[in-house]
């Protein structure tokens, strides 16, 4: 159960930082790639076995496939464990910020003018700093999430055109993309899980690839969260 939970706080991680700006542009264009590539090829494609037209249609979510995949769940715990590092430094100075601000507040009228100046600057300094770390980690962390998503996604495309040309599809869209709302789609035509299960047959993780296990990191504020209150 501890394994499952810690999983799905990697794959939230994971689909947390596909929403930001940077990854909806590029996982929008992956999706578009994926249909505009082969949709058409598709629709031309000849006829599975007994059928005489491709008339099926499917949908699935390439995001939640990506980090399904047992490549992108290594993918995922090696990236938890090359930023936790900065994680922790990233809370820790939060914890600065926070531990003055409350010095700040309970010596209220006990302290010099000077020395209470002196410890406001310092704040101010420890949150100009905060705020340059949480920039920085996370244009890092999409950075490389962009590289995991397309170094999985090139595949997974692979992967989706054969599976719709043998199975008779006319065309398969992707309910995780903005740029294709799909307000209704019956469970019996996603192909989400059809896809992770033919993704990991045809490119198996090699025993032993697997992130080795660490002590947890707190977590760390949020990125896309603005810095503590200057004091």
């Amino acid at each position: 159960m501890a394994d499952h939970n810690k999983e799905k706080k990697v794959n939230s991680r994971l689909l947390t930082v596909l929403r930001s700006r940077k990854m909806l542009t590029r996982t929008a264009a992956l999706a578009a790639a994926c249909v505009l590539s082969t949709g058409a090829v598709w629709a031309q494609a000849p006829a599975a076995a007994g059928s005489s037209a491709s008339s099926k249609v499917g949908v699935i979510s390439i995001r939640q496939a990506i980090v399904t995949t047992a490549e992108g769940k290594v993918a995922s715990a090696e990236l938890q464990s090359q930023f936790a590092s900065r994680q922790n430094e990233i809370e820790n100075l939060n914890k600065q910020i926070s531990e003055l601000q409350q010095r700040l507040t309970s010596s209220t009228g006990k302290l010099s003018q000077e020395e209470e100046a002196r410890l406001r600057q310092q704040g101010q300094r420890l949150a100009q700093r905060l705020d340059r770390m949480n920039t920085e980690y996370q244009e890092d962390v999409n950075a490389a999430q962009a590289d995991v998503i397309d170094r999985i996604g090139r595949k997974m495309v692979d992967v989706l055109d054969r599976y719709a040309r043998e199975n008779g599809y006319a065309v398969v869209l992707d309910s995780s993309a903005q740029s294709t709302p799909i307000l209704y789609a019956s469970t019996q035509i996603d192909v989400t899980q059809d896809i992770v299960r033919l993704y990991d047959q045809a490119y198996p993780v090699k025993a032993g690839a697997t992130a080795p296990a660490k002590p947890a990191a707190k977590p760390a504020p949020a990125p896309s969260q603005p810095p503590a209150a200057k004091p």
